[in-house]
């Protein structure tokens, strides 16, 4: 992850635990929306959002949150493997998963020149080697 972006990431989720922990739960999805757009290309930022979310939502008692976010949990790995990701999408349960939405302007700078088509050829090799893993230890 570039630096600029890094630390776009890394303010938007202090904001976001700064307005939780004032109870400004408004404010603290809002935040965690924003470091899911500039995070969910990186598969370990990606998780600490859907994390965090899921932490909002059980602090909030939001059921229908809590389910999206643990579904999201689960979706992470496999849509990170395949090289998918929705751009810009924000990550709450009240959007669809596999949505693209616009890139707020301000956030966009930070993702220039990122291609989601990044790692594709590692993250074949590791398809491979899984499902050649699995192939050996069926027979």
């Amino acid at each position: 992850m570039k630096s600029n972006l890094k630390s776009a990431f890394a303010n938007e989720m202090a904001a976001a635990r700064s307005a939780s922990a004032t109870g400004n739960m408004t404010l603290a999805k809002h935040h965690l929306e924003r470091a899911h757009i500039l995070g969910q290309r990186r598969y370990w930022t990606h998780v600490q959002t859907h994390f965090q979310m899921l932490r909002l939502a059980l602090k909030q008692a939001d059921g229908k949150e809590v389910r999206g976010q643990l579904v999201r949990l689960i979706g992470a790995g496999p849509f990170h493997v395949a090289g998918w990701v929705p751009v810009g999408n924000t990550g709450g349960a009240d959007v669809s998963a596999t949505r693209p939405m616009p890139i707020p302007s301000d956030l966009q700078a930070h993702l220039e020149g990122h291609s989601l088509r990044n790692g594709l050829i590692l993250r074949a090799v590791l398809v491979a080697a899984l499902v050649a893993a699995y192939l050996l230890v069926v027979r």
